[in-house]
């Protein structure tokens, strides 16, 4: 139970992350919205091109850290698997070591 908390703290980390470490569509929205903003006058371009942008960077973030979450968990799954089937084929074959005897 522990290491599924665990897993869920170390996610929510990385979401923070990499939310905050991204800003490509920020400043995107930014150096749009300045030059419409002062064609039209007016401070609602920079609020909504830079309210996306925010979204965009946050979502990018979230979707990244998912993706190395679901790539880390792949690699536990399969390093499960091969200890178990190590594990598996050590007792078979002491099973019929004994089985000869």
């Amino acid at each position: 139970m522990d290491r599924v908390g665990g897993g869920e703290k170390q996610l929510e980390d990385c979401t923070v992350a990499n939310a905050l470490g991204t800003w490509f569509f920020s400043v995107a929205g930014a150096l749009v919205a300045i030059p419409v903003g002062i064609k039209r006058k007016s401070l609602a371009p920079l609020v909504f091109f830079g309210t996306t942008g925010t979204m965009l960077d946050i979502i990018t973030g979230i979707n990244q850290c998912e993706r190395e979450h679901a790539e880390r968990q792949m690699k536990l799954l399969e390093a499960q698997k091969l200890s178990a089937d190590a594990s598996a084929e050590s007792e078979s074959s002491d099973s019929f070591g004994s089985a000869d005897k």
